[in-house]
């Protein structure tokens, strides 16, 4: 989807109903994975936070990195990030090694251990959400993987520097 911007055609009436419906639908989803996510423990099987496993993941998949760019990545501050990743140190599911780049600077990256704890959980949510989807027909269950896929890649390349509304308007 092109960006609204002074130059293209401002949605229209139907556009903006169906956005707003999607909207409200997207933040009960939210509302939803919160719950289901409160309904498990604070801490996982292995005694680290919930939110620590964000930094896992992104380090499994992006690769080793400093803690300013976790920082960055996750939208979260430095400092909830140093705390975090500590404790994942501390038990062994991350490491600190010096940064090629700059000997001062350390990287975080994800011991055997870690890509271990990783896999379960991601085995976990796998067969959570299996059982969530199991009465969908197949082409539903790939038709809803393709199209969140889609609304993430949109999101992910969304700037918002390009993005004006019409007057009046506040987005």
């Amino acid at each position: 989807m092109a960006p609204v911007s002074q130059d293209t055609a401002q949605p229209t009436e139907a556009e903006l109903a169906v956005a707003d419906e999607l909207g409200a639908q997207l933040v009960r989803f939210m509302r939803a994975m919160a719950r289901a996510k409160s309904q498990v423990a604070k801490r996982g099987p292995d005694g680290i936070e919930r939110a620590a496993y964000a930094i896992l993941f992104t380090l499994v998949h992006d690769g080793p990195q400093r803690t300013s760019r976790l920082a960055e990545s996750l939208h979260s501050d430095i400092s909830t990030i140093s705390r975090q990743s500590s404790s994942l140190v501390q038990h062994g599911l991350v490491e600190r090694t010096a940064d090629p780049e700059d000997g001062r600077a350390c990287l975080l990256a994800p011991t055997d251990e870690g890509l271990r704890v990783f896999e379960e959980n991601r085995r976990l949510r796998g067969h959570w959400l299996a059982t969530l989807l199991a009465d969908w027909p197949d082409e539903e269950r790939r038709t809803l993987t393709r199209l969140i896929d889609r609304l993430n890649t949109g999101i992910e390349n969304f700037d918002p520097q390009q993005f004006s509304t019409t007057e009046g308007d506040n987005a």
